[in-house]
Order: structure tokens, then sequence, then C-alpha cells
């Protein structure tokens, strides 16, 4: 049976009570990150001296800066999953799951694709170093495969918090979005005004909680009206370009090349204005959109997207990095046009096709990790095992996104595998396809 058969049966059986705009914005959203990274990471090949030269568009581009406003989705990803969350943990409720049992399901979807990323690139880190290539290169090499990795070491931290904030957000409704919205602010505060830099980290908790919280309000829908929505929009809208021009903040909304500051290292209140923005426009649209999805065609793309949709977003990086390979054996071949003049503007359809064509055999043939469920005779292991595991792999995470592997074996950057392998370990989750351990 071929993919679209099997999407179209699943969509045709898709229960009446699922909202399907949670998923097409998840879809959306992963295809704006995918081109937003396959735009901005480019690379320039010297003829004379034989060497490909990596760089970002926002370094050498500056008004692509102002393209970030529109590819920095990361708002809309959590707050397609606080929605997700709130139906799961309605869920548990209603057929008495306890805490492990739920954590296990989310942890198993959000590690088990993960785990084999981090396992391929520490192999071919190691490969890289046994046949003579430089650490910094490798390094360089394994930290941009792993950039889609970062949004999964919060993300899963929300994850383990879910059930506490969800019984905040049902107690103090909007109250508990101000607080988290007021604590962000005042986290700025301190960054900017008081100096308080390492404070500026704990935003990672504040502005995605209030993303998160966002969602909530969605599924519970405690939302206004289209108007009030694209009203909300304005002000978010408004209040960000207010920010830009008149507060210390950088233009660029993903990254900050050449600016000592940083909207998302560490995450920033403009955020939240950009998620707010976001959000207001996108619910204003809900309704038209739910009329589109309502037709087997369109929803029917929108399932065969999300049932790989760990699997693009994780790989796309990696699929970015053969290219330029390939295209480095080949004498530069495509890479020779100086990034940002016209050819290369105008090269840049052909650039993203032949990625996404890369792209399609790689998640055809990694998403049914995706799609695998636990053993249903497979032990839960207990909460306190499922949260340090989570813990261990979110740190791991953050180191190997923060400073790659180099390859050694005798190395600190192999703290990072170690933690993203037993962290999954200790959540009971192997590297065999999905499948996982006692």
């Amino acid at each position: 049976m071929s993919i679209w058969s099997q999407a179209k049966r699943l969509a045709v059986d898709t229960p009446a009570d699922r909202n399907r705009y949670v998923d097409f914005l998840r879809a959306v959203s992963i295809t704006f990150v995918i081109i937003g990274h396959w735009l901005i990471t480019t690379a320039h090949y010297d003829a004379g001296t034989r060497t490909l030269n990596p760089m970002l568009a926002l370094d050498i581009i500056p008004w692509t800066s102002w393209l970030t406003w529109v590819f920095q989705v990361m708002p809309i990803f959590f707050i397609v999953g606080g929605y997700s969350n709130a139906v799961s943990l309605e869920s548990a409720a209603r057929h008495k799951t306890h805490y492990a049992q739920w954590l296990t399901g989310r942890l198993h979807r959000l590690l088990t694709p993960l785990l084999l990323l981090v396992v391929v690139w520490a192999g071919l880190s190691f490969l890289l170093h046994v046949f003579g290539a430089a650490p910094d290169t490798v390094r360089f090499l394994s930290r941009t495969a792993l950039v889609p990795t970062w949004f999964l070491a919060i993300y899963t931290m929300i994850v383990l918090l879910a059930p506490l904030t969800y019984s905040v957000w049902r107690r103090w409704g909007y109250a508990s979005l101000v607080a988290y919205i007021a604590l962000a602010v005042l986290v700025d505060v301190a960054f900017f005004h008081l100096g308080w830099t390492a404070l500026g980290w704990s935003n990672y908790f504040w502005v995605w909680l209030a993303m998160h919280h966002l969602g909530f309000a969605w599924r519970d829908g405690r939302l206004g009206g289209p108007g009030a929505l694209l009203a909300m929009s304005a002000v978010a809208l408004l209040t960000l370009v207010a920010l830009i021009l008149l507060g210390p903040y950088p233009i660029a909304m993903a990254g900050s090349p050449g600016d000592a500051v940083s909207n998302t290292l560490p995450p920033k209140v403009t955020l939240i204005a950009l998620g707010l923005f976001q959000f207001g426009l996108l619910m204003a649209l809900e309704k038209p959109a739910q009329k589109l999805l309502a037709g087997v065609k369109a929803w029917t793309i929108t399932v065969i997207v999300n049932t790989m949709i760990m699997t693009i977003y994780l790989w796309h990086m990696t699929v970015l990095l053969l290219v330029m390979g390939v295209a480095y054996l080949a004498n530069g071949f495509g890479l020779t046009m100086e990034p940002g003049g016209s050819g290369w503007w105008i090269a840049r359809p052909a650039w993203l096709l032949v990625m996404a064509v890369l792209l399609i055999p790689v998640a055809l043939a990694l998403s049914p990790l995706e799609r695998i469920a636990r053993p249903a005779h497979a032990a839960t292991p207990p909460a306190w095992r499922l949260i340090a595991g989570a813990v261990f792999a979110g740190l791991g995470i953050t180191l190997a996104t923060l400073f790659g592997f180099d390859g050694a074996v005798m190395s600190l950057s192999n703290a990072g595998i170690i933690a993203v392998i037993g962290g999954a370990a200790l959540c009971g989750i192997s590297v065999r396809m999905g499948r996982n351990s006692r």
C-alpha cells in the first residue's frame, strides 16, 4: 500500500472531535523551520584554495534579520505542544492513568527519534576523527547537525511539568499566564539593567511556559472572537516593534550575528510578543482553516507530514551537510556563487528543492521510529527514574548543541553523548527501532 493510501485511510478514519488545525500548525511550523535553516545556512567554495567556507546568511546579508520574524515559529511549537499535552492529560485523567504511565508515553515519542540521531553523529564524529579530521571541523559538523535538538532539551522539561502547569492553568487561568510573562519581563530587566546575565537563562522556562500556557487556553476554548484576537495580535506586533526600536533588543528573532545580545540565547520577552502576535493571527484564522482541513486531500497531506514530523525535523540539517559535502567533492558545484548575490538568490529554489528531495528518502526510512508504540507488556519505570532520565537527556542535548562532538575517545564532548544515552536508558528507551528496554 502506498504512503498516500495509508495516510488517506488514516485521514478518513480521523475521529470527528480531533482538532485538525493543531496538526496543521505543527506541520506548517516544521516546514518553516526547515526552510529557514536551509536558507540561512550556506557556504562558499573558493576554487583557488579548494576550500569550503561555511557561513550564515544573517552574518553576510544583514537585512535577512527581518526574515527571522517570519521563520521564527518556535512559539507555535510550544503553543501546539500545550494544546496536545492538555488533550493527553485529560485522557489520562479519564482513564485514571498515573503520572509515570503518562510521562513514559510522552518521553518515548520525544526521545526515541532523538536517540538515533545522537548515536549516528557520535559514530560519524568518531570516524571523522580516526580519518584525521580536525577537532574543530568535527565539532562544527556535529553541532550543525544537532541544531534542531535544542528545542527538545527545554520542551522535555516543559513536558515534565505539564501536569502541574495544567493544574495551575485550570485554577488560575489567565492570571497564571500573566505571571509567567511578568517573570520573563523581570528577568530581562535584571539581565539588561542589573547585569544579572546568569539569571537570564531562567527565561527558557518563563518564556516557553507562557507559550505553552497559550495552548492550554486554546484547548479550553477561552479565547475571544476573531476581532479580539486580531486586536491582540496587532498590539503584540506593535509591542514587538517598540521593544526593537526603543529597547536593547536586536532585530533577528533567531540568533543575532554581530550583536552582543540575542533574542533567543537566552530567550527574551521579544519572543513572547512574537508568540502573542502569531497566536492571535492564527486563532483568528482557525475556522476557515478547519473548513479547508475538512477536505480529504488537505487533511491527508497534513497526516503524512505529521507521521514523520520528528524525523524530518531532526535530520534536515544532516541532509544539508550531506549536500555541502557532495558539492565540495564535486569541486564546489553549486557553491561557487557569492552568497547574497543575485545569482545566489536565483539559485535558492533549486537549493531548497535538492535538499527536500534528499530528505524524503531519509524520512521514509527513519520515520517508523515515530510510529512504533511501547510494547504493551513493557514495565513502566518509576516516576523518579523518568524524571532523572529526562533531565539527563535534556542536559546531554544542551551540551551537544553547545559544544558538539569531536570524535575523540577521551573527550569532554562525550559527556553529552553519555547523558543522552544514559537518560534515555533510565526512561526505558533503547535505539533498536524504538523498542524499549526493561
